[in-house]
């Protein structure tokens, strides 16, 4: 058993962070400016954000890496240190979560391309799959146990990145689409559908991430575990619905929200439990609680997906 495998059968659910970004941002990150940058500039902070998380309680750290690929990192002319970068935002949320007082897995995450795939679009798919595999070289070379693949829209770019996952490592995977349209993704995927795509995959756990607050990830767990009660799902809902509040983006979620949000997900079957943009370890801190002292009633809804509510903006493409 890998240390995914082992933490979950040892325990009902998981706790795992919340957003990087939100964090990064707060911490003097500027917009526009690439994160993944951070690993090497300021590795204090980004050690201090996974710190912060794991003192609030998360058993599953994810590094600050979701747009390390040759694709997103061309953007700030950085596509020739994909490895160093992955490698090192590894390395920082490897020794957090080796001086935890508590277990703690590190997910290596892979965020989306930010290109559309062929036909539709113009990324090939055997591209894709070679850029998914460098960035997940150096994300097991920083000593991640799990690959995470998130905020993904298209079942062929989850299936170029798993492959290239594959190509590079034999760690296991966990894969999160985001059904932000509607009750489906970007390219019309219903959560249904991503769970019977994904599931052939052999991957280590599968759900949903980042959209448009905790009711649209409730519906979405609530539709696979229908499907399905034994498989291991992902809930990382952002804290609510961003807004712009006096020139800043502020998300409606507080921590009591998302603490009930907490509790909902993991009765309609989530095992791996955490939050996504705008969310910050007193999120966390206030859902593991939550779950601490919470029983689990397990229930089986018949239903697709919880009526979404209407985006407030596109940008939910960086996590955290």
């Amino acid at each position: 058993m890998n240390k995914l495998e082992q933490m979950l059968a040892a325990n009902d659910y998981l706790v795992a962070d919340g957003g990087m970004g939100t964090m990064l941002m707060a911490a003097g990150l500027e917009q526009g400016d690439p994160p993944e940058m951070w690993n090497v500039l300021h590795p204090d902070r980004i050690r201090a954000v996974h710190r912060g998380y794991i003192e609030a309680g998360a058993q599953i750290v994810l590094t600050n890496s979701f747009g390390g690929t040759r694709f997103r990192l061309k953007l700030h002319n950085l596509q020739d240190r994909v490895f160093e970068l992955n490698k090192a935002a590894a390395e920082l949320a490897r020794a957090e979560a080796d001086a935890a007082d508590h277990p703690v897995a590190v997910g290596g995450s892979l965020g989306p391309t930010g290109e559309i795939m062929e036909p539709v679009g113009a990324l090939n798919y055997d591209d894709a799959v070679a850029g998914f595999a460098e960035q997940a070289a150096g994300l097991a070379a920083g000593g991640v146990d799990v690959l995470w693949v998130e905020t993904m829209s298209d079942i062929s770019e989850v299936r170029a990145a798993v492959e290239g996952c594959r190509q590079a490592t034999d760690l296991p995977i966990v894969a999160t689409m985001t059904f932000d349209t509607n009750g489906r993704t970007m390219m019309g995927v219903t959560p249904a559908q991503a769970y019977a795509e994904l599931s052939a995959m052999n991957l280590a756990a599968l759900g949903g991430n980042c959209g448009n607050g905790p009711a649209e990830i409730e519906g979405v767990i609530q539709a696979m575990y229908a499907t399905n009660q034994v498989y291991p799902f992902v809930a990382k809902s952002n804290a609510g619905i961003p807004e712009y509040v006096h020139g800043h983006l502020h998300y409606n979620g507080t921590p009591e929200v998302m603490a009930e949000y907490a509790i909902k997900v993991r009765n309609y079957g989530a095992r791996i439990i955490g939050a996504c943009c705008g969310s910050s370890p007193a999120h966390i801190a206030a859902m593991a609680e939550a779950l601490a002292n919470t029983p689990t009633e397990r229930r089986i809804v018949e239903t697709a997906v919880a009526e979404p509510t209407p985006t407030r903006t596109r940008e939910r493409r960086r996590r955290g």
